[in-house]
């Protein structure tokens, strides 16, 4: 998959978005860190809220990224089938997929959930009290827990390009990234994604579950490795 695939444009700023207390200046990162911050991106912001006109091209771009792994194959799954999706049908895959009418939907896409059966509950937490030792706040503009999917992806943005956290000189926080992944993602991202790629709803959101399968089972061998 080439390091341009998902650009950087996919990175978010929606409702949930984590900011840092304090400012500090933007340094280079690699073009494989930029790749996965990239990916973090584009997941959180088709996990936060349906797709706007603005995203979905985005996403229209990735149809090309088919380089013969399966990342690139799911993404140029993601992206063909977004060429073909009006956006009001991705609308209501969403709401079916995540809220139900009235009943609930099919996936609830948070740590606490997952981990204990329950919402709000000790993985939510020991997240928020993780945050703050990071520096880390939240926005207050959505109704959603700081343990939904979606938020924790774009703290790994953050923490990948340095926007986030104490940065090491090289602006990477390889040591942060790989302890909150483990702590906080690990343990049941890849079995969300894994449901979501098979949920009765999913049609545009099929695919999404395959990258974020794949990309889970990467970025964990991947912190294995390190030291």
């Amino acid at each position: 998959m080439r390091a341009d695939t998902v650009s950087d444009g996919a990175v978010p700023a929606g409702p949930t978005h984590p900011h840092q207390t304090e400012t500090e200046t933007a340094t280079a990162i690699s073009v494989e860190d930029m790749l996965r911050a990239n990916v973090y991106g584009l997941l959180a912001r088709v996990l936060t809220s349906p797709p706007s006109d603005e995203t979905l091209e985005i996403v229209r771009d990735l149809a090309d990224a088919d380089d013969s792994t399966e990342m690139g194959v799911a993404l140029s799954n993601l992206g063909t089938l977004a060429t073909r999706t009006p956006r009001a049908q991705v609308e209501d895959e969403y709401t079916r997929l995540f809220y139900g009418f009235g009943a609930g939907g099919e996936i609830t896409p948070t740590a606490s959930f997952y981990r204990t059966g329950f919402i709000n509950d000790k993985p939510l937490a020991n997240l928020r009290q993780d945050l703050l030792e990071l520096g880390i706040t939240v926005s207050g503009l959505n109704k959603e827990p700081e343990d939904h999917i979606a938020f924790l992806c774009e703290v790994m943005h953050g923490l990948i390009t340095g926007t986030l956290g104490a940065r090491s000189c090289e602006g990477v926080g390889l040591v942060k990234q790989k302890s909150f992944f483990q702590r906080h993602l690990a343990p049941w991202a890849a079995r969300l994604f894994g449901d979501l790629e098979g949920a009765d709803a999913a049609v545009f959101y099929m695919p999404v579950g395959s990258v974020g399968k794949f990309f889970m089972a990467v970025e964990a061998e991947a912190f294995e490795m390190t030291a």
